[in-house]
């Protein structure tokens, strides 16, 4: 049986906290690195997507591909 994906299982926020809490980072650390304060950074980690600039600027300063988990959750939506 195939794993249902849908929009609403796809979470930009979670997946950001996910890797910061690997990388071992703090939230102020990132909200740093992002210019924003560390009470906006948790509002983004409750939300299910964030601007392309947003994501840029975590995705630079994690050096992890945000990028690539969107596109890779888009190829797994075609044909359903």
């Amino acid at each position: 049986m195939k794993h249902e994906t849908t929009i609403d299982n796809f979470h930009l926020g979670k997946l950001i906290k996910q890797e910061l809490t690997k990388q071992g980072r703090t939230a102020v650390w990132l909200a740093k690195q992002v210019n924003c304060t560390p009470e906006n950074l948790y509002k983004i980690f409750n939300q299910q997507w964030v601007t392309m600039p947003l994501l840029f600027k975590i995705s630079k300063a994690l050096n992890y591909d945000f990028f690539k988990e969107c596109s890779e959750w888009f190829e797994s939506q075609k044909g359903e």
